[in-house]
């Protein structure tokens, strides 16, 4: 699943080509991808309507239109954005007219994606949800966060009730770079591995969308290009190939229900 840098990736490349432009025209090829409203009422809503700011809540974009409305995308699994999008209009799931008569497609190999046209989107029930942004923590409080938490802390990093936007690649890619193996009571730590784990945290996620994300599945750029920080994973995705640390050969297992990658060595 798309993960913060990913879909802030996304966010940035949106606001340079659509913003203040008009949707003139919706096509729907796919109604399964629209939660809310129903399908008259979305095109409806949208049509004429003015994309006034783009922003994004943990791994979900926001766009604020000119009617107070705003349609929030989550890209879930395997959702994608294009602009311009393709000739074919039959390849999108949704797709969106501008003013500049360019398309911007919203495509879903496997459906799982959801979009939603809203008049409040602060008050929808798992935006209301989310843990903190990390870019708005400080250590301190990040350690105050981790101070009573009793489970395991990967799975903790992967809460977005706890802390938003991370997801099962950044969370083993932090814990790495911090020395703490994923299967750790959060409790556990001590002040300075929280230290430590915070800096990786911020390290990381920085340098994911400096490097325009992670393509390791269905995510592509605005544009349809790869992201390029598949070069730069140092465990996620590479179960035996040597550490870059102390070569011993990366490990995988599963946690709750998600593969993860470490290194039996350099991770306590």
């Amino acid at each position: 699943m798309p993960e913060l840098p990913e879909v802030e990736t996304i966010r940035q490349e949106l606001r340079r080509v659509v913003l203040r432009k008009k949707i003139t025209e919706i096509k729907i090829n796919n109604p399964r991808v629209i939660k809310q409203p129903g399908r008259e009422g979305f095109v409806k809503g949208l049509k004429n309507t003015v994309i006034k700011n783009i922003l994004r809540k943990g791994k979900l974009l926001v766009f604020e239109l000119s009617s107070g409305k705003s349609l929030v995308v989550h890209l879930r699994m395997t959702g994608q954005l294009i602009y311009p999008g393709d000739t074919d209009r039959n390849r999108s799931r949704v797709s969106f007219r501008l003013s500049d008569n360019r398309w911007l497609d919203f495509n879903d190999r496997r459906l799982l994606g959801e979009l939603r046209l809203v008049d409040d989107w602060r008050e929808l029930r798992f935006i209301k949800e989310l843990g903190p942004e990390p870019f708005d923590l400080s250590v301190d409080r990040f350690k105050r966060m981790l101070a009573d938490k009793k489970t395991k802390i990967k799975p903790l990093l992967m809460d977005q009730t706890f802390i938003s936007g991370m997801g099962n690649l950044y969370a083993a890619e932090a814990l790495f770079r911090a020395g703490i193996h994923p299967e750790r009571q959060s409790n556990s730590l001590s002040d300075k591995e929280k230290g430590k784990l915070f800096e990786a945290i911020i390290y990381v996620l920085r340098e994911a969308i400096k490097y325009r994300g992670s393509s390791v599945d269905q995510y592509v750029q605005l544009s349809g290009s790869p992201g390029d920080y598949v070069r730069y994973h140092r465990v996620y995705d590479r179960k035996g190939k040597p550490c870059f640390i102390c070569k011993t050969p990366i490990e995988r297992k599963s946690l709750s229900g998600r593969g993860t990658y470490f290194c039996p060595k350099c991770q306590k």
